[in-house]
């Protein structure tokens, strides 16, 4: 028999939040240029911009902030958090920075430079960015089959390794900065990434003599899919799923924003002590002393709490579920969603949902709109807003798929949150009534998304089920 699906927590403290008018919102958004990043907190209604940094954090998390050591150099705090992180990931250099992109600017501006290439199963947005910033190139490589929204694979996140093959071949293995593998795959629908795909990975590299990096931002996620999908790991532990994962990489880098379980933090973990030292030095020079790098006393000790929170059973298998439990129910109502629900978010193809609204003109951006208009609810295009491009002459190259991502914050959002979301997603669907595309205004050089400004176009009628426009 199907029980209700109940949170592994109770509630002790609460945090108000506000209902607007409908009015209030199209002012609100219209303020912004259309951009939800630019509201106001206290305008959102049910926030699912991101789940980074938006949890809610554990009694024994705070309990441990309170015991933080805020001294600047050889904190207890900092003790406690190497000594988490050395188990876990089983590196023995070991940087705490103040967020995941830190990570990655210092990790890859040592790294990277004109002329080199990353390859990735998806590099995120800030990776992508931290990346080209240097000069080098990013190049995803995703297998075709796992591009189709509606087909099931137990591994949609993995790389494409004839793909990674021909790319280090055509471009030349010296060349090759550093392979980024992102578990989950969050670029691509928080698709997971298993065992055996980052094992194949890790004999290319020990053949051609390249860096191993691991995006490990949602690695607990991760290993719970690996747990319940790949063969011989049903009797494994999560945090022994993930230590044999770490353990196969050369680098590995963490936004703790996400499965470290606090709202800042991040961490730059090596095996190279060359490659530490170099580290080192930046973080020094732009992120503090390196037993703090940016990050008070007490944000530590939460993280050294928070990274082993993270593997417990009961929260891992209602984080997955929970999630799942939107995705499934927005499938079954015709909305189309990637498919399989991945771990931290479900990604709504809003090129489907709106085929009338041309990919350069944003039909993302169309449904976060709407859902905050109608709903008070924030999300975030992840299609051609982020990842569409325009050449020299204007012209527009657009993301291959056009979706929006609801990312939902860990022991945040109760059932009926999300019961309330479903029923915002069911009055689009029905609607009747004329919707409008976009086009930018200002953009800035790099992460577009964060503060692009957009101006409503030609607007165009959606006809209702029963065939009447408006």
């Amino acid at each position: 028999m199907s029980r209700t699906l109940v949170e592994p927590f109770r509630i002790k403290m609460v945090e108000p939040v506000r209902v607007t008018t409908e009015a209030y919102r199209e002012e609100a958004l219209r303020n912004t240029g259309f951009n939800p990043f630019l509201l106001n907190s206290d305008d959102v209604f049910i926030d699912l911009l991101t789940d980074s940094g938006t949890g809610a954090m554990s009694q024994a998390q705070w309990a441990g902030m309170i015991m933080g050591d805020e001294s600047y150099a050889g904190a207890r705090s900092w003790l406690d958090l190497e000594k988490e992180v050395k188990d876990l990931s089983g590196m023995e250099y070991v940087l705490p920075t103040h967020q995941g992109r830190a990570s990655e600017r210092i990790l890859f501006g040592i790294l990277g430079g004109k002329g080199k290439y990353f390859l990735s199963n998806t590099h995120f947005d800030t990776t992508r960015a931290n990346i080209e910033n240097t000069g080098a190139t990013a190049i995803d490589l995703m297998p075709e089959e796992s591009m189709e929204p509606d087909t099931y694979l137990p591994f949609k996140g993995n790389i494409d390794l004839k793909s990674l093959v021909s790319s280090i071949n055509s471009l030349g293995k010296e060349n090759i900065a550093g392979i980024v593998i992102t578990v989950t795959n969050n670029s691509f629908g928080g698709q997971p990434v298993s065992m055996a795909s980052v094992e194949a990975v890790r004999v290319i590299c020990d053949r051609e003599n390249i860096l191993l990096i691991l995006d490990g931002c949602r690695i607990a996620e991760n290993s719970y899919f690996i747990k319940h999908r790949e063969s011989g790991y049903e009797e494994w532990s999560y945090r022994e799923i993930a230590q044999k994962m770490l353990r196969l990489a050369d680098a590995f880098i963490l936004s703790a924003k996400k499965d470290g379980l606090v709202n800042i933090g991040g961490l730059l973990c090596m095996k190279d002590y060359a490659l530490s030292l170099k580290c080192t030095n930046q973080l020094i020079l732009s992120e503090g002393f390196s037993t703090y790098g940016g990050l008070a006393g007490r944000d530590m000790q939460a993280m050294a709490i928070g990274l082993r929170e993270v593997f417990e059973p009961d929260y891992l298998e209602y984080r997955i579920k929970s999630t799942a439990y939107l995705g499934e129910r927005l499938r079954n109502m015709g909305i189309p969603v990637l498919w399989p629900i991945g771990g931290h978010a479900v990604y709504v193809d809003a090129g489907q949902l709106f085929p009338h609204i041309l990919p350069h003109e944003f039909p993302g951006q169309a449904l976060v709109c709407e859902l905050y208009v109608r709903g008070g609810i924030r999300s975030v295009d992840v299609g051609s807003v982020m990842f569409g491009k325009f050449d020299s002459e204007g012209n527009f190259t657009p993301a291959r798929k056009e979706l929006v991502r609801l990312a939902i914050p860990r022991r945040v959002y109760t059932q009926s949150h999300i019961d309330y979301v479903l029923d915002i997603f069911k009055e689009i669907k029905e609607m009747d009534q004329i919707l409008s595309g976009f086009k930018i205004l200002y953009e800035p050089p790099f992460l577009r998304h964060f503060t692009v400004r957009f101006e409503k176009i030609n607007p165009k009628i959606i006809e209702g089920n029963d065939g009447a426009g408006t």
